[in-house]
């Protein structure tokens, strides 16, 4: 899915400099962003995010 999403030129300027250096695309960079913005909320990123946060909350049974 696309989404638009506007930057003024400077922080678009700072974006693409940073992608030069890290060698990364603009969409690269911003995964990385919202993936982290996820994590500081704790919102699972993916499957595998959601079992582990799933299974940590889950008390554990003694026999």
């Amino acid at each position: 899915m696309r989404k638009l999403i506007g930057f003024d030129a400077d922080t678009l300027d700072k974006l693409k400099q940073l992608g030069r250096d890290r060698m990364a695309t603009l969409q690269e960079l911003a995964d990385e962003a919202f993936a982290d913005l996820l994590k500081k909320h704790g919102v699972p990123i993916d499957l595998k995010d959601a079992l582990r946060k799933s299974a940590a909350n889950t008390p554990h049974r003694k026999h």
